[in-house]
């Protein structure tokens, strides 16, 4: 059951692109009303499916026809090579964060109209995406959190800090994600040490961050890539420490393994995917519908609940109880990402991770 969640993530997750893309639902050809939509395949796409899309057409009398998303930049650059010739693989798309920063290079996406989306007025501000010049780019899909993760028989007491990750205690202990754009250790070093991410703002305080989190090296026992491989060993106990995804843990620890997900004192690590409309959509209407409709704080909660993703709206708009909340995200302030980073200096941070930390 946990491995299917891996192919959420846009950064890492792997959906797969198939059938789906080529069956058109009886329900599309009985109504005139309809929206193509992109989500992360397999198990991300199914708990839509059954309890978010049925739901929005009962209610909205638009069909949805959803289609499962290989990975955010395998997904980007379809996206991008079918608005050239003027087609829309999917009206709207649940996108990372990195690729709707390249998106916006191109002017893939729509600007959406907010006074179309009256819900948005529920969000959290850093989850509706801007371009430069202010116009919206995107609305906040769903948020997940990476965060510090332990065995319970191995660590008695659960850590407080991401300060653990250094600690010589913590020799050969560590499992850590593999490349600088999906661990965004560079942001929880900065955070730990230098005061925030914008010490991250210079290529100075990026080399003092690599410098520091060099130091970190001879506590990792793996750098990993793919994700079942690190559950299996902090499960086991023969990696008992790193960072992994907050629900996931949270499921198998549901399930009696010992092990257990940590918000440290700094925050955990937010990642998130965004809706955005393709710029050649000819279904604008019926995107803006949805967008709204998703950023209602019950969908939200259903969300939450059903799929295990962090709201992308206020907490105090929530029907979640404290246990429920706590199952999916935290109230402690989180480490965002500097996703601009990745799209500004992307050759230049894949080249210094390499030389100073995972080479």
């Amino acid at each position: 059951m946990l491995k299917t969640n891996v192919s959420r993530r846009a950064v890492l997750g792997a959906g797969v692109a198939g059938a789906s893309l080529l069956a058109m639902p009886a329900v599309l050809r009985a109504q005139d009303k309809s929206l193509k939509v992109g989500v992360y395949g397999g198990y991300f796409k199914d708990s839509f499916d059954k309890n978010i899309f049925a739901d929005f057409t009962k209610e909205t009398g638009i069909a949805v026809e959803s289609v499962a998303e290989p990975t955010g930049e395998a997904w980007l650059v379809q996206l991008e090579q079918a608005a050239r010739a003027g087609q829309a693989p999917a009206d709207v798309s649940m996108m990372s964060q990195v690729a709707m920063l390249k998106g916006q290079s191109t002017e893939l996406w729509a600007p959406l109209d907010m006074a179309k989306i009256p819900n948005a007025s529920n969000l959290i501000d850093h989850f509706v995406n801007k371009y430069p010049d202010g116009r919206v780019a995107g609305i906040g899909a769903v948020a997940w959190y990476i965060t510090l993760v332990t065995n319970t028989d191995v660590f008695k007491e659960a850590p407080t800090s991401w300060n653990a990750l250094w600690d010589p205690a913590n020799a050969d202990k560590l499992g850590l994600l593999a490349l600088v754009s999906n661990s965004f250790l560079l942001e929880v070093t900065a955070k730990t040490h230098f005061g925030g991410t914008n010490a991250l703002d210079t290529e100075e305080g990026l080399v003092k961050a690599f410098e520091k989190l060099a130091e970190v090296k001879p506590n990792v026992r793996l750098w990993y890539r793919d994700e079942a491989q690190f559950e299996q060993s902090l499960k086991s106990g023969e990696i008992p420490m790193g960072q992994y995804y907050h629900d996931v843990t949270g499921l198998a620890a549901k399930d009696g393994q010992p092990v257990r997900s940590t918000f440290p004192k700094e925050g955990g690590i937010m990642d998130s995917g965004c809706w955005a409309l393709s710029r050649v959509s000819e279904k604008v209407e019926e995107a803006h519908t949805f967008i709204n409709y998703m950023s209602q704080p019950k969908i939200q909660a259903l969300l939450s609940r059903k799929v295990g993703t962090a709201p992308t709206v206020k907490r105090d708009l929530l029907d979640l109880s404290a246990e429920e909340f706590a199952a999916v995200s935290s109230d402690i302030d989180p480490i965002i990402p500097r996703y601009d980073l990745y799209t500004s200096k992307a050759d230049w941070l894949n080249q210094k991770w390499t030389e100073m930390i995972a080479g």
